[in-house]
């Protein structure tokens, strides 16, 4: 198995030292191939808006930079771990930056099977809702996700919170890990089969060949299929799909 971090600090501290102490719970009970990449080491240019990724096809962006790097290593990972500081209440602007660049996955998903999570170092508060931020970012791109945890890493640090925050990333580590060796597609909540069907058929109805979520959804069969993949789903489920089909046409 191999897992990759994505560490939005620009500095090799506290999320830096988060990301090994998670990666090394896991290492010692299966080992693993693992990275830890800083994003502040890559060339990742601000998005400009212009909808071309979303609208056209990734590859057609004007930025030429590392963003298909880092997305090739997601590919290439069974387990992906967003990290970010706390910054004014927010992920930190190069998490921002990256995040930008990856809205078109958001559109045409593809992680799916991949265990996913986040990892929130603070002083103060607030984190908790940055949390829930990188956690529901993970879920239209398909992965499993995992809840993600806060630390609080307040400086100076005291041994007492440097073990409560041990205590944190060991559970939350054993989460992720448990959700990792599943390497299973899950079953949809109604809220996610609703977005799949709301989404697949505005985009059949209101879209054509040019568009990049078109050509994605017709090469995937996706449009005539009840979920992203083979998944069974109970009477509930099956009524809910026609009645979004149903008013989506209308």
């Amino acid at each position: 198995m191999k897992i990759t971090a994505f560490v939005g600090s620009a500095r090799k501290a506290h999320s830096f030292g988060a990301a090994e102490e998670f990666l090394k719970y896991i290492n010692d009970r299966e080992k693993i191939d693992y990275e830890i990449l800083n994003l502040n080491d890559y060339n990742l240019k601000i998005c400009r808006g212009c909808k071309l990724c979303t609208d056209k096809g990734e590859e057609l962006c004007p930025l030429k930079d590392d963003r298909d790097i880092l997305i090739n290593k997601m590919r290439e990972s069974d387990g992906v771990i967003f990290i970010s500081p706390n910054y004014t209440f927010q992920v930190s602007g190069m998490m921002k930056v990256f995040l930008d660049r990856l809205a078109f996955i958001c559109h045409r998903p593809e992680f799916f099977g991949k265990a996913f999570t986040s990892i929130v170092p603070q002083g103060i508060f607030g984190g908790g809702k940055i949390v829930k931020y990188l956690d529901f970012i993970g879920s239209p791109m398909g992965f499993n996700v995992v809840r993600g945890s806060c630390i609080t890493t307040l400086e100076p640090m005291t041994d007492k919170g440097k073990a409560r925050n041990s205590r944190v990333l060991t559970r939350h580590a054993s989460r992720f890990y448990k959700r990792l060796k599943q390497n299973s597609l899950k079953t949809p909540n109604l809220f996610e089969l609703a977005m799949f069907r709301l989404s697949r058929t505005k985009i059949k109805t209101m879209q054509d060949e040019t568009f990049g979520d078109y050509r994605y959804y017709r090469a995937k069969g996706w449009f005539d299929s009840p979920f992203y993949y083979p998944v069974k789903l109970g009477p509930v489920k099956i009524l809910t799909g026609k009645l979004v089909d149903s008013l989506s046409r209308g």
